[in-house]
Formats: structure tokens, C-alpha cells, sequence
């Protein structure tokens, strides 16, 4: 997996303050994206294990408390991604369970693969949906177009 950036300290990508990976690849080419640089599974940076560590560290890290993880990109659900993200979620509900994650994807939830619902069901918060351009409302929290939907799940 190669991801596009990394941020250890994040208050814009959900709520309280985060740490936020962009992954790369993503297969919707949404018009209007924001971020069509990391389209491409193949952009940016190969995701290694010291990256896995260093989030890891810095998810319990006691000097700047954060809330949890939140994955975008491109799209975490990229099938070039997916073992990868699945991998980094498990690590982290291990790891950080007082953590949550968030995961902003252009799947939508009735349409995801095995693969991809073996993800969804470790995280807390779904953002799903393309950004469609002509839903565009930069009044909304969370989401860039009003088609998405925001998906908050309640786990045992």
C-alpha cells in the first residue's frame, strides 16, 4: 500500500484531535475531488512498518491525547488497500482500545465486498459515498457533498 500523507496531530479529519493517514489509490475519480493526487495506488510514499509503529506510538502517546485514527485518501476500501487498512485496524483496536477510528470511503456501505465489511466492522465511523460536485456544501461537517452519509456504529 503507498499512502499520501500523514498527520500525528489532526483536528479537522473527526472529531477531537487525531492522527489521519491519506492512502493512495482511488478507482471513483470523483469530479470536484480535492484530492486527485492520490488516485493512483502507486502515489506518494510505500506504507512500511515504521509508519505502523509511528502511529501506533503516537496514538498513545500521553504528552498530546488523541481521540483515535482517521483513514482517508484516495479510499481505504481501494482493493489495493484493503489487506493493508485491515491489518493497521485490528493493530490499533488491540493496541489503542480506548482509541476509535474513522473511515472516510467512496464505497457505499450496501456495496462493499467480504473484504472490505472485515474493515467496516472495526471502525466506529463510516463516511460513505462519492463526493458528486453538484451536492457540494462546505457547510457540512464531516463530508464534502450531501449524498454521503455518515455512519456511526455502537459495538459490544
Amino acid at each position: 500500500m503507498h499512502y499520501s500523507a500523514y498527520h500525528s496531530v489532526d483536528v479537522i479529519n473527526g472529531e477531537g484531535t487525531r492522527c489521519t493517514l491519506f492512502v493512495s489509490g482511488c478507482e471513483h475519480a470523483c469530479k470536484g475531488c480535492y484530492n486527485q493526487s492520490t488516485w493512483r495506488v502507486d502515489s506518494g510514499h510505500v506504507f512500511t512498518q515504521a509508519l505502523e509503529d509511528q502511529i501506533i506510538a503516537d496514538l498513545t502517546d500521553t504528552r498530546i491525547s488523541r481521540r483515535g485514527l482517521s483513514l482517508s485518501g484516495g479510499d481505504p476500501l481501494h482493493p489495493a488497500n484493503v489487506e493493508t487498512i485491515l491489518h493497521l485496524v485490528k493493530r490499533v483496536k488491540r493496541e489503542c482500545p480506548d482509541k476509535d477510528i474513522w473511515l472516510w470511503s467512496g464505497y457505499q456501505l450496501d456495496e462493499l465486498s467480504e473484504a472490505q465489511h472485515a474493515v467496516v466492522a472495526l471502525v466506529d465511523v463510516l463516511i460513505d459515498g462519492k463526493f458528486e460536485q453538484e451536492n457540494a456544501d462546505p457547510a457540512l461537517l464531516w463530508r464534502g457533498s450531501s449524498n454521503q452519509i455518515i455512519h456511526r456504529f455502537t459495538r459490544e
